[in-house]
């Protein structure tokens, strides 16, 4: 199993009372599981309008996440992807509704609007007040009769929550919803298909692809379309949200719709803000998983054309849990690094075989990339590869910058941007490696001389010493070996990164972290790195 679920039948009532649990006695619910399952404001009084939603489960926060002062009243939860019935939603209507009426905020799914629709008809016989407003603010297709409700519909649980929070009566509530409705547009986009418990997963988008427009059921979007990046993904999205769309000021919402990271989120926030189309947004909500489709790994965007109001509605707090709040999107304030961070460099200086030989040394870590994380993965968190690709792709950017006719200064200016550039405890060591090798250099000592002093100071204060299975392991008997050659170095460095798939514990590094069952067999991509480098400067 690979979902945290106990019996299928009891996840949406074991979710409701883990929520509730946890809402600090803001939240409860009304009698009647399994078939009614409502949550329920524990501090509503009847005194002013009530908002109800709701619908299939699996698109968890929502909507109980959103039950709270500042936006729902309670919120009717079916099974998954599948509407309330008709009885649990006149439930909720029956339990909320004072004389100020309620409002049904509906997605616009048939099953959902025939079973809010009848248990409005029925609440109203018993003489409440009750309206209806259905969300279809999906522009995927935009010659569909019926559009669907996506994640827009927060727009409206906020505004005519925070309406009907200060009084406002039911025809003004209802007034605003459908102003709201008619003026939000969402779309989404995923890399894939999300897992319904119980269910064999769709596996119908192949690798390298995303699907565009899809629903938040799982439904199959309008299109397939190449994917390359979160700027593309982005420029994706916006392009169909762009039609039409006015060149006013509007509130966006970024949702993940589930599987997305929080990493991934705030990199497609930036791309989104930074575009274009970021030009018009004023106000942004998350990004933030508010409105899912269980674990699908996608998101989708929401914008809301802004009318009078709106702003104060939006940016009033709600007492709800899910909520991430609504800010302003203002341009950042760069502050200045503090006194003593801004490095003191050596003049620049052209050398020509110097430079060649650097860049080549960084194109070799360049190309291993995918497979030193491969490698990686087997004992650490598989980003090693990155980490010395990135490093490398500086410093061939700083190339220009450093002062290469003077190998002594070198070394210390190569120190100095892997500090800067090169994260990780690889980053720091291999910094006090060349700073050390500058300092001997300084002093007079030969190249390998001043290399191996490097390599004594990094292995003083990193504490890794041969046989501890890390990149020392090949370093130093390649440098051992130098004097003799570079074909000499570069097979001292093989055996060196062989030796290290032997050992099956380590003393330093990530890998003395991991079991023996998980080193056995596997290079250490430390000293694989270094037998790569030296074996290309041999050939």
């Amino acid at each position: 199993m690979k979902q945290f679920i106990n019996a299928k039948q009891d996840m949406v009532t074991e979710a409701i009372d883990g929520t509730i649990a946890a809402s600090g006695g803001t939240l409860t619910r009304l009698d009647g599981y399994p078939h009614i399952r409502v949550v329920v404001r524990s501090d509503w009084d009847k005194s002013k309008v009530a908002l109800v939603s709701g619908g299939g489960s699996g698109h968890e926060p929502a909507h109980a996440g959103f039950v709270g002062e500042g936006m729902l009243t309670a919120a009717v939860c079916g099974d998954v992807f599948a509407s309330p019935s008709v009885d649990a939603v006149l439930a909720a209507i029956l339990a909320v509704t004072g004389p100020a009426g309620c409002l049904l905020i509906v997605k616009n799914y048939t099953g959902d609007r025939l079973n809010f629709g009848l248990a409005a008809e029925r609440a109203r016989a018993f003489g409440h007040k009750v309206t209806v407003v259905i969300v279809d603010d999906d522009i995927a297709l935009p010659d569909l009769p019926q559009a669907r409700g996506l994640a827009g519909t927060l727009f409206v649980h906020k505004i005519a929550g925070a309406m009907a929070a200060s009084g406002a009566n039911l025809d003004a509530c209802t007034i605003a919803a459908k102003r709201v409705i008619a003026s939000t547009r969402s779309i989404g986009l995923s890399l894939d298909t999300c897992s319904v418990p119980g269910s064999l997963k769709e596996d119908r988008i192949p690798p390298g692809m995303a699907e565009l427009g899809l629903g938040i059921h799982g439904e199959a979007g309008v299109e397939q379309v190449a994917s390359a990046g979160a700027v593309d993904a982005i420029a994706k999205v916006t392009e169909k949200l762009s039609v039409d769309m006015p060149k006013t000021p509007h509130v966006v919402l970024i949702n993940n719709l589930g599987g997305a990271s929080c990493l991934e989120m705030a990199i497609l926030t930036d791309s989104l803000l930074s575009s274009d189309f970021g030009q018009n947004i004023s106000l942004v909500v998350g990004p933030s998983t508010m409105m899912t489709a269980l674990d699908m790994h996608g998101f989708s965007v929401s914008v809301c054309e802004l009318a009078d109001g709106d702003e104060k509605f939006l940016k009033e707090a709600a007492q709800v849990l899910a909520w991430p709040g609504c800010r302003s999107v203002d341009k950042p304030v760069v502050l200045p690094l503090p006194d003593g961070l801004t490095p003191i460099r050596a003049p620049a200086s052209a050398h020509a075989p110097t430079k060649a030989f650097l860049t080549n040394c960084c194109e070799v870590l360049i190309a291993s990339e995918g497979d030193l994380n491969l490698l990686d993965a087997k004992s650490g968190d598989g980003d090693t590869g990155s980490t010395l690709a990135g490093a490398s792709r500086a410093l061939i950017g700083a190339m220009d910058t450093l002062p290469l006719a003077d190998h002594t200064q070198l070394y210390r200016a190569i120190g100095l941007e892997l500090s800067q550039t090169m994260g990780g405890s690889s980053g720091v060591l291999l910094a006090i490696f060349f700073a050390a090798a500058g300092d001997a250099s300084s002093s007079g000592q030969t190249m390998r001389d001043a290399l191996i002093s490097g390599l004594d100071r990094m292995r003083q204060i990193g504490g890794a010493n041969p046989g501890d299975r890390t990149m020392v392991d090949a370093l130093l008997p390649a440098l051992d070996a130098l004097n003799d050659g570079l074909p000499s170095a570069a097979t001292a460095a093989r055996k060196g990164a062989q030796y290290t798939a032997s050992l099956t514990s380590a003393k330093a590094g990530r890998a003395s972290y991991i079991n023996a069952e998980q080193l056995d067999g596997h290079i250490d991509p430390g000293a694989e790195a270094v037998a790569r480098l030296f074996e290309h400067l041999a050939s």
